[in-house]
């Protein structure tokens, strides 16, 4: 059960480092974090080996670098969000009709768009927090003994990789590699990519053990 609490933790973790590269900006505080934590860094290759964090400060790089890449990749030259994607119309559903609001609100998942730079709900730094929350859920319920909740948030997440994140995300996680002008949003995305690749089989090859392969 530890080594099982344990993969849900960094499960967790990457959740919530993935969807904060991608909801909005980053901050100081948050470069701070991924350049003073070895395992973390080493999902930005790249990153690492950028002469830009060397040279200047951490606001200035934001300013100057980081703030104008996210600004062009997530607000101007492209479309983050789901209904985009997927209605034919590539028109955005930003109301209450959004099929993504409909399953958060059955999962009491509220939406904060003020905390987020997105004017819809189905922007991919929100769906990736909506798995965070669920694969949070998950953790807990295996801490607390209960196997049977732990299986069905199990089963939740990895139908909506299958029938929303994974149905959008890998396209426009393509295009942000190949329209990054910095090497921060070109691994946020190759590390992003791979992990919802990864983590939808990992969550199919649990669901198809019995009881989730849960082991009281």
């Amino acid at each position: 059960m530890n080594e099982l609490l344990t993969k849900q933790l960094a499960r967790i973790n990457l959740y919530a480092l993935i969807s904060r590269a991608m909801m909005k900006e980053v901050d100081e505080a948050f470069l701070e974090t991924i350049e003073k934590d070895e395992v973390i860094l080493s999902f930005f290759p790249n990153y690492m080996q950028w002469e830009k964090p060397k040279e200047l400060d951490k606001k200035t790089l934001k300013e100057q670098f980081l703030d104008v890449d996210y600004s062009n990749l997530f607000v101007l030259h492209m479309i983050p969000y789901e209904s985009f994607y997927r209605r034919d119309d590539q028109m955005l559903e930003t109301g209450g009709d959004n099929p993504v609001v409909q399953l958060y609100n059955r999962y009491d998942f509220r939406v904060q768009l003020d905390k987020a730079r997105s004017v819809g709900p189905d922007h991919i730094g929100i769906e990736l927090e909506f798995m965070y929350v669920l694969a949070n859920s998950e953790y807990k319920a295996i801490e607390s003994g209960d196997l049977s909740a732990a299986c069905e948030i199990a089963r939740i997440e990895r139908d909506f990789l299958k029938e929303h994140l994974l149905e959008w995300a890998p396209m426009f996680l393509q295009n942000v590699k190949a329209e990054a002008g910095t090497p921060f949003y070109y691994d946020a995305a190759s590390l992003t990519l791979e992990f919802l690749l990864n983590d939808y089989e990992y969550l199919n090859e649990l669901i198809k053990k019995e009881g989730c392969g849960y082991k009281a």
